[in-house]
């Protein structure tokens, strides 16, 4: 006989005789893979509602467009002293005019200022409305559609008329079945009259994004004060050429600000790409502790199905003796103990990214948070258990290889 038949007849005769090991004992194989199984569906559920939060992110991301940038006062995301940034000088609409010029980049551009209000409709009524302030080159930067009606004109900013452009969100509380176009609302006790709807875009980071009437950015000016700070929205004709745009950017807007050389930067360029590289840092952290968490489960069932083979390798120390008599291999022994751990860990982590992906589908459901679970992860979650199994077997599978068949025999 070849050793490639050999080896053949090795791995299938180890593999009935696991099989057959597992079948006649059938509560310790259920808790051996519990152990596992509860490793594994902790760890691809929270994987799982981390990929589905990341997922839906992104998604959200993408609504901004791939070639905005929004220069304020402000940083999107606020590291370090509040202050400073509270301290900094507002801008002028002057300073947007010479970026403007200056920047021949851009293709579009728009000042935006906002504010929280109450908006209502003859006897319906929606309180904290984000009440923005823009002009008419805002919808080709915002990434918004117009539904109905049109969006606002460049006469609409230039006379202050009272005319709003509603999101889906105000559209359905304010004018449920009904076109809002032409109609009235009042903001604040303010009446402007509606002449477009936009599309849905969702919400980001947990706030709706269709919650937010429109309005002519100097009609917001003389209505609520022009005491706030507004920031520049801008659209780049190159979406790949962003991190130039940027720094051109950098260049050109210390130069409008007057800022003196060395100086820090008086300003803040937010882009929806460093929105998302702030975000992956944040999940990243999690999957950390999910990873953790999994291994540490993992860990712990791993050192069960030693124990468990161990126990079973004195229970069987007299069959082994006989087949070792008989000329049983040691490989073949080895074999047989390898295929119980793994496959005992296989079914637990099959059973377990069941388990983990279910209940990431509930919490999905009875939840905001999303669930989606890359196929990659599952089939790695159910090697990962397996070689768990098959690692944690090999002193068990040596041990047993390695009893003596004389001493074996007289084992009672």
């Amino acid at each position: 006989m070849s050793q490639r038949s050999a080896f053949r007849v090795d791995v299938l005769e180890g593999a009935r005789i696991a099989v057959f090991s597992l079948k006649a004992n059938r509560l310790r194989t259920v808790l051996t893979t519990l152990g596992i199984g509860i490793g594994v569906a902790t760890l691809l559920a929270i994987v799982g509602i981390i990929q589905g939060l990341n997922t839906s992110f992104h998604k959200q991301l993408a609504t901004f467009g791939a070639n905005t940038m929004y220069v304020s006062k402000w940083p999107w995301m606020i590291k370090g002293d509040w202050w400073k940034y509270r301290n900094r000088k507002n801008f002028t609409l002057e300073q947007m005019h010479r970026l403007r010029t200056l920047a021949p980049f851009v293709t579009a551009m728009s000042p935006a200022v906002s504010r929280l209000s109450d908006v209502a409709h003859g006897g319906e009524q929606m309180s904290t409305v984000r009440i923005q302030g823009v002009t008419h080159e805002y919808l080709n930067i915002s990434g918004y559609e117009i539904t109905g009606g049109r969006f606002l004109t460049e006469a609409d900013d230039a006379t202050t008329r009272p005319v709003a452009v509603v999101g889906a969100d105000v559209v359905d509380g304010l004018f449920p079945g009904v076109s809002p176009v032409g109609q009235s609302i009042r903001i604040d006790n303010r009446t402007f009259q509606v002449v477009g709807t936009l599309s849905r875009k969702g919400k980001m980071v947990g706030e709706s994004m269709d919650l937010i009437v429109f309005i002519p950015f100097k009609t917001f000016y003389s209505s609520f004060g022009k005491g706030r700070s507004f920031e520049i929205a801008m659209a780049v004709e190159d979406a790949s050429q962003m991190r130039s745009a940027e720094d051109q950017l950098t260049g050109i807007m210390r130069r409008v600000r007057s800022t003196p050389p060395g100086a820090e930067d008086d300003f803040s360029i937010n882009r929806p790409e460093a929105m998302a590289q702030t975000y992956e840092q944040l999940t990243g952290a999690l999957y950390g502790v999910a990873v953790g968490v999994g291994l540490i489960t993992l860990l712990v069932g791993g050192i069960g199905i030693m124990n468990i083979m161990l126990v079973s390798v004195r229970e069987r120390t007299r069959e082994i003796g006989v087949r070792r008599a008989l000329g049983a291999r040691k490989r073949t022994i080895v074999f047989q103990f390898l295929m119980e751990a793994s496959s005992v860990s296989a079914v637990g982590g099959l059973l377990g990214t069941t388990v983990g992906l279910g209940t990431a589908k509930v919490v999905s459901l009875i939840t905001p948070l999303a669930a989606d679970v890359q196929p990659m992860t599952v089939v790695a979650g159910v090697g990962f258990a397996a070689l768990v199994g098959l690692l944690f077997g090999i002193w068990p599978a040596a041990r047993a290889a390695n009893l003596d068949p004389v001493e074996a025999l007289r084992y009672e």
